[in-house]
């Protein structure tokens, strides 16, 4: 109880002084202006807060910043792993280990031990592993941080994974399996990933009853001792501390951890060769219960390390966000979506997607897709408008900066580039582009990366309501339907 008054005594000494900063301001009294008349400072210059690097004797690498603001610290363990390193029969198993890591409880400390510990003390411990990569973190109070700290070093070293923790997980996926067509758009976002990636790809591959029926308490143990060792592992810390203190509690909590002799960071993950698997066509998930339609078009992307990344980025505020050509066009001035965008997503170490679509009413499914894609060609072939360009490039540096807002999400930056291998100046180097991108630059790289002939165009939506039809799009348009049904939940 003493934890959380002072926890809550911190936030509300903070709200007072905001609080009252509002009360001395004496903007209301200032007559209002035109937005076109306001004047705005330039955005801040992007930092990087000083840190300390070093490498455990076993390998681990460690990342330290000292943020004093506060009498609180965080971290964060990025391991190198994925969920497409996981068996193909075995698709959830990924999932499975970063989940029961931390709800499962260590050796030591089952799981209600260490929950009701972390509770009491306002703290928190948590792990997962996504596509490409796994983490645990924790935060808690500067005066706790041996305790916690510990803790996060049991979780990461010793867990437990107990029998009936790994079966409650299941259950949990199974119900979610069932649940999963409830959703038009995650039907739609779960479909193109497959027409693009294929069923088989690790990046577009499901959760299926049968797979989870093969996964065994054996093979989340094998998985977690494949990937979990201390010269596989990246720690950075922030926040409340003395670096040197912090530097003898880590080497007190890992440094006796023994590494793998076997291949650690990119050269343990052999990843999966990528290619676009649809190229073209149209494809129909019915659902004669929706009176809207879900569309997804798009192709193969590319990654972040594209020498062309700042110029597709510009390229993606041109289209997007109010004021985008897209939400001009399509949404307000002819009515035809609810929503609409378009977005050249790349990723870190594997061909993203790009991806135009929106949601629409039924009737207006097939005027939506021929707006949106003459958009697109609009795009290619003719020069956006200075003013347009300078909208986009503000729009993309602004945001940008957002990434960057605390010490916290710089530090994470930091570690993520060098997770992926790429240059720790990334950052600046980008927005050097950004600002560097021209008119001409805009429209090179929608010549060059946008393929119409490539196209997917996917639509989930009731097929006796779209009219006109699909087939209409072009003059020798096949429509192809893809069943969604669920599986038996016996396998």
């Amino acid at each position: 109880m003493a934890k959380w008054f002072k926890y809550g005594l911190i936030t509300l000494v903070i709200s007072l002084v905001v609080v009252m900063g509002f009360g001395k301001s004496s903007a209301l009294a200032v007559t209002p202006r035109h937005y076109t008349e306001l004047q705005f400072p330039p955005p801040p210059e992007i930092k990087i807060p000083p840190y300390s690097q070093f490498d455990l004797s076993n390998g681990m690498k460690v990342y330290l910043v000292e943020d004093h603001e506060l009498p609180l610290v965080s971290g964060v363990a990025t391991i190198y792993t994925g969920d497409r390193l996981e068996p193909a029969d075995k698709t959830g198993l990924a999932s499975i280990v970063g989940e029961v890591m931390r709800s499962g409880g260590t050796d030591d400390h089952p799981a209600e031990a260490l929950n009701q510990f972390l509770e009491q003390q306002a703290a928190s411990i948590e792990t997962g592993i996504n596509t490409t990569s796994g983490s645990a973190s924790f935060s808690g109070l500067t005066e706790d941080l041996e305790e916690v700290f510990g803790l996060f070093a049991e979780v990461l070293r010793q867990p437990a994974f107990p029998p009936e923790r790994i079966d409650f997980s299941k259950k949990q996926w199974r119900g979610s399996i069932a649940r999963r067509n409830d959703d038009p758009d995650g039907i739609a976002s779960r479909e193109f990933q497959k027409l693009i990636y294929g069923t088989d790809s690790p990046y577009a591959r499901t959760i299926e009853y049968t797979t989870l029926d093969n996964i065994t308490r054996g093979d989340v143990v094998d998985f977690y001792q494949r990937y979990y060792h201390p010269n596989n592992i990246l720690l950075g810390i922030i926040g409340d501390f003395d670096s040197a203190q912090m530097r003898d509690l880590i080497e007190a909590k890992f440094a006796d951890w023994q590494p793998t002799s076997q291949p650690v960071g990119r050269q343990l993950m052999s990843l999966p060769e990528v290619s676009q698997i649809q190229t073209g066509g149209i494809f129909l998930v019915d659902q004669p219960q929706l009176t809207q339609s879900s569309v997804q078009i798009g192709h193969l992307g590319g990654k972040l390390d594209s020498p062309d990344y700042a110029p597709l980025s510009v390229m993606n505020e041109v289209l997007n966000g109010l004021g985008g050509r897209l939400v001009n066009e399509v949404r307000s001035r002819q009515g035809l979506a609810y929503s609409v965008y378009a977005f050249w997503a790349p990723q870190f170490d594997y061909p993203g997607t790009f991806v135009a679509g929106g949601q629409t009413r039924s009737d207006a499914t097939v005027p939506l897709i021929q707006a949106t894609l003459a958009e697109l060609k609009k795009l290619r072939t003719t020069p956006i408008r200075e003013d347009e360009l300078a909208r986009a490039k503000d729009s993309v540096l602004n945001a940008f900066i957002f990434n960057f807002d605390t010490p916290y999400q710089t530090l994470s930056r930091v570690m993520r580039y060098a997770y992926y291998g790429y240059p720790q100046d990334f950052i600046f180097r980008y927005q050097k582009q950004v600002e560097a991108t021209t008119v001409a630059d805009v429209q090179r790289v929608a010549q060059t990366y946008l393929k119409p002939e490539q196209m997917v165009t996917l639509v989930v939506g009731n097929s006796a309501a779209i009219t006109p039809p699909l087939s209409s799009l072009s003059p020798d348009a096949k429509v192809t339907q893809i069943d969604v049904s669920l599986p038996s939940p016996q396998g």
